[in-house]
């Protein structure tokens, strides 16, 4: 059987389309866009696509992928998985070339079992950046800020047992990626869903999801010794046996990132990288009173600080929408101000839009597209600046780099490229190729920088990252 795979959205769903597919290459099944596979688009059994949802946006490009792959593989069966399978499944489903939907995820080991597959792989691999894995430890959101729609596409709260995770852990060492990055739909989250001993019961897919405060109110039941949560899956990660490799945290907000991850991040800070992406929505608090988020302006800085005293040199990135509905100018300038006093090294900036099915959606007072375009400009602008500024800072200074590329740009000189701690570009140019290979680390000296990509020397090979 040949396939084909296609991805939106966000990590947790690339990491479950490249377990899809190692699930699927494990039962024979071969891959119609893997290297050195010439197969006639019109041959292709199946295609997969994992879709999202976020956005209407997101919902249009699910739907104009399904008429891509409808068109490019005529004979194909077209599967839909995501998000917009989930929020739009009766939709989904009359798309032309759609031979079924997984609305509900927690079918697809059914569904794998349908089409013959008997051998479930418990990695994922074959990712996408040479060097760098993403690795999914949590599923699922109950918050329900006012404009996401992800609660009611992925309600159910799911974490994977520290055993398990560490298992896959090992296994992405012994494929050689150097980075792995903790993903989750709701990574500060993990550990909630769990009874004693990391024991895990099913809901029914007929079952109504819990509340977030039913979700806590367990949680808190359990026995002190019982509760497992992110720090806890940190400390087990530190300690597992994974050479020449370190962890990335993913998406986390500012009030789950507490005093025990610091501290087991502070004990192994090679391991660690000292990059926190911490969402923050909006700076002023009557957007976020709107937004329905849990934390208030205040409290998100207080942390921030907090995570600055313990790693001075921690960077800080965020998320940030833009002409939330009723959203003044005075409002968006106070966005910008904490912006610029918590100088993140890296802001992602949306414009709001409405999201049927949000409450968001509903409320009066939208802002206008030309205002949301502007607004959204200038906190870019501004996001560049305090990047390069960041970057300044670290000038001088040392970095931890895993190298991604060795290329030769002239006849004596090579060209090393890798990724820094912080999350910044690093090229270091060398006049002979040397021992130095792709998955290598190198600690090195920052000595200028272009724009926000380093140019630095080499002090160490292969240190030790424990």
């Amino acid at each position: 059987m040949w396939f084909k795979t296609a991805t939106l959205g966000c990590k947790v769903n690339q990491y479950e389309t490249q377990w899809l597919r190692a699930a699927l290459m494990a039962n024979g099944w071969h891959d119609a866009d893997a290297n050195g596979a010439e197969i006639n688009a019109d041959l292709v059994d199946w295609v997969f696509i994992n879709t999202c949802s976020v956005t209407q946006e997101s919902d249009a490009k699910s739907r104009k992928l399904v008429s891509h792959y409808a068109a490019q593989c005529p004979n194909a069966k077209i599967a839909l998985l995501g998000c917009y399978a989930a929020s739009h499944p009766q939709q989904a489903q009359s798309l032309s070339g759609v031979t079924c939907v997984l609305a509900d995820k927690r079918r697809l080991p059914e569904f794998l079992s349908k089409l013959g597959l008997t051998t479930i792989p418990t990695v994922a691999t074959g990712h996408a950046e040479r060097h760098r894995a993403y690795l999914k430890v949590q599923d699922g959101c109950r918050v329900g800020c006012a404009y996401c729609v992800i609660p009611q596409t992925r309600p159910y709260l799911s974490s994977r047992p520290i055993p398990e995770v560490l298992a896959e852990a090992r296994a992405l060492a012994q494929a050689h990626y150097h980075e792995i990055v903790l993903t989750g739909i709701h990574l500060g989250h993990y550990g909630l869903d769990f009874g004693p001993n990391q024991t895990v019961t099913p809901i029914p897919p007929c079952n109504a999801p819990l509340t977030l405060e039913e979700y806590y109110a367990r949680h808190a039941a359990l026995a002190p010794s019982q509760r497992v949560g992110l720090a806890e899956l940190l400390q087990a990660l530190a300690h597992a046996e994974l050479p020449q490799m370190r962890v990335r945290l993913g998406s986390l907000e500012a009030i789950e990132v507490n005093d025990a991850m610091l501290e087991v991040m502070a004990r192994h800070r090679d391991f660690f990288c000292p990059h926190f992406h911490l969402s923050m929505q909006s700076g002023d608090d009557t957007v976020l009173r709107g937004m329905r988020r849990r934390q208030l302006s205040g409290p998100f800085i207080e942390r921030c600080r907090e995570i600055l005293a313990r790693f001075p040199n921690a960077a800080l990135t965020t998320d940030v929408i833009v002409g939330f509905p009723g959203e003044t100018e005075e409002q968006f300038q106070r966005t910008c101000e904490v912006v610029e006093t918590l100088c993140f090294s890296r802001v992602h900036v949306f414009r709001f839009s409405p999201r049927p099915g949000t409450i968001a959606a509903e409320m009066p007072r939208q802002v206008d597209a030309p205002v949301k375009k502007e607004r959204a400009a200038r906190l870019q602008t501004l996001a560049r600046r305090l990047r390069e500024e960041f970057a300044r800072k670290l000038l001088g200074g040392t970095a931890l780099v895993v190298v991604e590329e060795v290329e030769q740009v002239a006849q004596d000189q090579w060209l090393a490229r890798g990724c820094s701690e912080h999350y910044y570009s690093v090229e270091t140019l060398m006049s002979r190729r040397d021992d130095l290979l792709p998955g290598q680390f190198v600690r090195v000296e920052l000595t200028d920088l272009t724009s926000d990509v380093f140019r630095a020397k080499i002090l160490e090979r292969n240190p030790s990252v424990r």
